[in-house]
């Protein structure tokens, strides 16, 4: 029902994974979402074009834990359709907003983000690309230090 909602406001892209497909089809969902004017289900995404999908969008509906952080990395509102979430810090810093499986508050937390641009958040320290190098300064500290 939070779909139908949104797809009133805005366009929806939907890369389905075939795992997801599979049960909506089993529990009758799947024409239901299909039936939505504004909605666009596709089969799933390369990394680079889902990348490219979500800096573009005003929101993001998921699930997923990896998503949550993209979202904060690009500055993109994330509505997390979970209770919880093993990345906090998107909650508590970046742009990632739990609202579980309560389709009245996801529909209100998604038409509040398309009205006021959603959560403002920040990028986490840290998250600045030079994870890598800070690794390899470990290990090459470690091995100099340590080796026989």
């Amino acid at each position: 029902s939070a779909l139908e909602v949104i797809g009133k406001e805005i366009q929806i892209v939907f890369p389905m994974h075939p795992r997801t497909e599979k049960m909506a089809k089993q529990f009758s969902l799947y024409e239901r979402i299909a039936s939505i004017s504004k909605i666009k289900i596709t089969g799933p995404v390369g990394y680079l074009d889902f990348v490219a999908l979500m800096s573009k969008s005003k929101l993001v509906l998921t699930d997923s834990g990896g998503l949550q952080e993209e979202t904060t990395a690009l500055g993109i509102p994330c509505i997390t359709l979970r209770e919880n979430t093993e990345r906090p810090i998107t909650v508590t810093e970046g742009t990632n907003t739990i609202v579980g499986c309560d389709p009245e508050l996801i529909k209100s937390t998604a038409l509040d983000a398309l009205t006021t641009g959603g959560k403002s958040g920040r990028i986490p320290d840290m998250w600045d690309g030079k994870t890598a190098h800070r690794i390899a300064d470990v290990l090459i500290n470690y091995i100099q230090n340590n080796g026989d």
